[in-house]
């Protein structure tokens, strides 16, 4: 999975087991960090509990991380269930490595930059302290299904969760178990969340059904919704028309600094687009324009001066920048930040082996009503032939009894039951 963010100024992504970061503005020596040389897991003594029973499988490939509001801390996780903490400045550190209890789906860090919550794949959100950096976590919150983002609200007053189940869970932080409200309405599994800056009581949402959502979520009140469509169009969505089962599924949801502007990234972009919704001043989203790509992204973010960096899955040309202009987003290409950014990625860059997919966590509906229905009537209609029968034979049984031995026709004819010669002795 190929990921890109930004910790201040350091582009970072992920590629494979390595973490990978550059900085933008100056020319600094890049920082790798690869987890298949990273710190193992101690054996379990006798009596230790272990959630899995066995020893750890996993290939090391980092799955999610996630970058302070100030820039200076960093949380990666792998496949190896890691969880390490980096200081970002003024040089990288590794702070800590500790484990987590299943494999994580999202990381963030509060705003006070006291706390790191963890969701996993089993639904529960872990709390790791950013002070005792060797302290185990401790389960915050649960849910049904398997998480697939959270965030904490500007204020630091609430979690906001998302899980396989069209759910999005507004948690009070400080006592989760109080719900300060739900945001219903994705037809499908809800993948992204996204607070824009500068609107500390929006939030954005991307799902599978190919929706952004943009709600009130302090009272779960839904604002706006737009569907994407496969074809690079889009169009405003309401409570008449619901979005389609299955149609290109959000994989990020992105804001600048400056809120004007949401970069919305989808799985299955047949025409190579990068979809780009525009702020309209405050009251929700504004149409979208389209921006053409000559293949398609991996991943999109936002620096701190609203550059808008692209992940491209090309060993010779690995990101893109664009900047928006009176006239529209302008590629940026030749830079000299640009230029810098390549050549530091290309040493360590390798092709993806797979792209992101969200194919598995669609949900699959089975018609066995019918086939039930079916094989009852055939059980209905075999045993009306069955009692059909039997009554039939039963009357032949009947008619049988009832009729008894029959008179002669003819003088001397014996009569059905009787002995020869009964008639002449009489």
């Amino acid at each position: 999975m190929r990921t890109l963010g930004f910790c201040g100024d350091w582009l970072v992504t992920s590629c494979g087991t390595k973490l990978v970061a550059v900085h933008t503005k100056e020319d600094r020596e890049a920082f790798v960090f690869d987890c298949s040389l990273a710190e193992k897991r101690p054996k379990q003594t006798k009596g230790d509990d272990t959630s899995d029973g066995a020893e750890e499988t996993g290939n090391d490939e980092v799955l999610a991380f996630a970058a302070s509001a100030s820039g200076r801390l960093l949380a990666l996780t792998d496949d190896t269930k890691r969880l390490v903490l980096f200081g970002c400045e003024p040089s990288w550190t590794c702070i800590s490595t500790r484990w987590v209890v299943r494999r994580c789906t999202a990381l963030t860090f509060s705003q006070a930059e006291d706390e790191l919550l963890v969701a996993d794949k089993s639904g529960d959100v872990y709390s790791f302290s950013v002070a005792a950096a060797q302290r185990d976590g401790e389960l915050k919150l649960g849910h049904l299904s398997m998480l697939l983002a959270v965030v904490i609200s500007p204020d630091d007053r609430f979690i906001i969760t998302a899980d396989r189940d069209e759910k999005i869970r507004v948690s009070h932080r400080r006592s989760p178990y109080n719900i300060q409200a739900f945001c219903l309405g994705h037809q499908q599994f809800v993948s992204a969340l996204h607070i824009p800056a500068g609107r500390p009581h929006w939030l954005l949402s991307g799902s599978g059904d190919g929706t952004v959502k943009l709600w009130e979520f302090e009272s779960g009140r839904q604002l706006q919704s737009w569907e994407l469509q496969e074809d690079g169009s889009a169009a405003e969505q309401n409570q008449d028309h619901p979005a389609p089962e299955q149609n290109a599924a959000v994989c990020r949801v992105t804001s600048s600094p400056d809120a004007r502007h949401v970069a919305v990234l989808c799985e299955r972009d047949s025409g190579r687009h990068l979809f780009r919704l525009d702020s309209d001043g405050g009251s929700g989203l504004g149409p979208p324009r389209v921006l053409p790509l000559p293949r398609s992204p991996l991943d999109v973010s936002f620096d701190r001066d609203g550059r808008l960096w692209v992940l491209m899955d090309s060993c010779e040309d690995p990101v893109q920048v664009f900047c928006c202009r009176q006239s529209g987003w302008q590629s940026l290409g030749g830079g000299p930040d640009l230029s810098r950014v390549t050549e530091r990625l290309k040493s360590h860059w390798t092709p993806a082996e797979a792209s992101r997919s969200f194919q598995h966590l669609f949900k699959v509906s089975y018609d066995n009503v019918t086939s039930y229905l079916q094989k009852k009537q055939q059980r209905l209609e075999e045993q009306l032939k069955r009692r059909a029968a039997q009554e039939e034979n039963g009357g032949k049984k009947s008619r049988r009894e009832e009729s008894g031995p029959r008179a002669p026709d003819r003088p001397g004819q014996r009569l059905s039951g009787t002995r020869p010669g009964f008639l002449q002795n009489k």
